[in-house]
């Protein structure tokens, strides 16, 4: 298991993102879908967020990442998905007159925290950790 390290903090965050262009235009190829990498990279590495996997499809992109404690998912995807439509508008004038309304991505986006450990793991480590030290652990429950 691979821990990132803060000043005071050690963690693993890890998020799934799965978001699509706006009205599943397929889009995403060639030269459009290799900037998408590059403006997603760009903004991953300025918030600190380390890519640990991503796929560029033609109608939508798929990306796993490890991001520190301080910046959260919504702030992630936000930034990504700003940053990237406002570049294409400039970038690729013809894109203006498919997306008349200057949104190049679909409202919503898909994520979901993945890690290490599984809801049944920490339940076994904390019942076993109850049971070892009784008198000084209180239930929370």
């Amino acid at each position: 298991m691979k821990y990132r390290t803060g000043s005071h903090t050690k963690y693993n965050i890890q998020y799934h993102f799965v978001w699509a262009t706006k009205y599943r235009y397929q889009v995403l190829t060639g030269d459009v879908g290799f900037r998408v990498r590059e403006l997603v990279r760009q903004t991953c590495e300025q918030l600190e967020v380390e890519i640990l996997k991503g796929v560029v499809s033609k109608d939508h992109v798929h990306l796993l990442v490890s991001a520190p404690p301080t910046v959260s998912a919504s702030n992630i995807m936000k930034r990504v998905k700003g940053r990237s439509s406002t570049k294409f508008f400039q970038e690729y004038p013809l894109l203006k007159k498919r997306y008349w309304d200057q949104h190049f991505w679909a409202r919503g986006y898909f994520y979901v925290t993945a890690g290490e450990l599984t809801e049944v793991m920490i339940q076994e480590y904390l019942e076993h950790h109850f049971q070892r030290k009784e008198k000084d652990n209180f239930d929370l429950e």
